[in-house]
This record gives structure tokens, C-alpha cells and sequence, in this order.
């Protein structure tokens, strides 16, 4: 902004200048052409002017909308790993295996309680009350249903928003060791120049370059982690507000 202003200044003072040297050092008939000529510039100076503090209103604006449909599809698979995990122990590898498991997959819904037991012990020779948990099986419920209800965006929860060819988002699963534990991990992604494809490549690069909490750090936009047992998002808070 502060060089902005200094180019706004410098302008101001060249055209003032030139125009006191129009009028004490040129001939009357050539005044009338540099005056249009003149003119016609400093429109063009003033369009490149506005375009340069507007493009990048211009581009937060684009940027925000996109990413938040991006940001809800990613978390729509990590809904999606989530649940595939709690009844298989395991992320899927692959959009397919996923679909088809929120198409046909189910919960059960088990309950436990408190009992216990009368067990002869054979150190003191009487019957000991023994506390244990009993796991009652009550039925199942539909994976689909718990997620998406009625709703079947999760058939399409692949394809990238606003992507210019068609793109899907980068999707891997796997098991890393952690201290010794074998632990299962996913990671869904896409690079922002796939949804932010038609955008001035100077603000471009400077989105990518971000390293800031208030802001989608890195040159990709991704949920969860093949590298640390996690299935956060790479996202600020402000794309978790409902009305955002």
C-alpha cells in the first residue's frame, strides 16, 4: 500500500509538471494534440491504478468462495475415511472403495452395562463377586444415512470445485509406525493453482507462499496426514463457521 501511494504521488507530480511545461515551452497549435495525448495517459495511469488495488479485493474474493467449496468437499471425505475406519480399522485407498461403502456400509450400535457374578475362588474357598461389561448388540444403522441423509453429494466427492479440466482431489491411505503402533492414516488434496487456475499469477504465487494462521498455508489445500496420525485440515477456523 505504502508504494502504491508513492507511485500515486510520483504521478501527481510528473503530471503537474509536464503541463507547466506544455503551457511555457510549446507552440499554441501543438498544445490542443499533447492535451488529448496527455489525457488519454493519464486515464490509462488511473485504470492501471485501480487494477492494482482491486485485483487483490477482486482475488480474496474469488479465493474465499472457491476455497470454501473445496474446504466442504474435503470435509466431506473426512467424514467419509472416518466412518470407513470405525468399521474397518483402516482408511480406504481409493474413491471407489469409499463410495461404495457409504452406498452399503452400516454401524452397529451396541450398548453396555455394569453386571456382575458370583466365581469360586479356590485361595480363599468361597464364592468372590467377579464385576464385569456386558456389550449388548441393539441393531444397525446405515452409514449413508448417519452422514449424508437424503443427500447424495458423497457420489461426487471426489471432483475438485471449480476445476478448469475435470481434476479430482489426490487421495491415499496407509499405516505408519508411531512409537511402535501401527497406526492408520489418509490424505486427501488439491493444488490451489487447480482451483484458482484463472487468477493473476502474481497474487497466485503470493497464495502460495502463505505461512500465516489466518490463512491456507502452502500450495495446497488437504486434509489429514500421510506423516503424523492426524485428520485436521490445513484450513483457518474462519472456513469452520456455519455461514461462511
Amino acid at each position: 500500500m505504502l508504494n502504491l501511494i508513492l507511485i500515486v504521488v510520483l504521478i501527481c507530480l510528473v503530471t503537474v509538471g509536464l503541463v507547466f511545461l506544455i503551457d511555457r515551452l510549446l507552440p499554441q497549435k501543438i498544445k490542443p494534440v499533447l492535451v488529448i495525448v496527455f489525457g488519454l495517459f493519464s486515464i490509462y495511469l488511473g485504470y492501471m491504478i485501480y487494477e492494482s488495488i482491486n485485483a487483490p479485493i477482486e482475488f480474496n474474493k474469488v479465493r474465499k468462495e472457491r476455497f470454501s467449496q473445496v474446504i466442504s468437499k474435503l470435509k466431506d471425505i473426512r467424514d467419509s475415511q472416518e466412518a470407513y475406519k470405525t468399521v474397518n480399522g483402516k482408511y480406504a485407498n481409493d474413491f471407489q472403495s469409499l463410495i461404495q461403502f457409504i452406498d452399503t456400509g452400516n454401524y452397529t450400535i451396541t450398548t453396555q452395562r455394569d453386571s456382575s457374578f458370583m466365581r469360586y475362588d479356590r485361595a480363599y474357598q468361597i464364592d468372590m463377586q467377579q464385576d464385569t461389561i456386558i456389550i449388548d448388540t441393539l441393531g444397525t444403522v446405515s452409514v449413508k444415512d448417519s452422514i449424508f441423509g437424503a443427500d447424495t453429494r458423497y457420489k461426487s466427492m471426489m471432483d475438485v470445485p471449480y476445476a478448469q479440466n475435470n481434476e479430482k482431489f489426490e487421495m491415499k491411505a496407509d499405516i505408519i509406525d508411531k512409537s511402535g503402533y501401527k497406526a492408520p492414516v489418509f490424505e486427501a488434496k488439491v493444488k490451489k493453482e487447480v482451483v484458482l487456475y484463472d487468477q493473476p499469477a502474481d497474487l497466485l504465487e503470493k497464495e502460495k507462499a502463505h505461512q500465516s494462521v489466518e490463512e491456507v498455508n502452502g500450495t495446497e489445500i488437504k486434509v489429514g496426514s500421510l506423516t503424523d496420525v492426524s485428520t485436521n485440515g490445513n484450513w483457518p477456523p474462519i472456513y469452520d463457521r456455519k455461514n461462511n
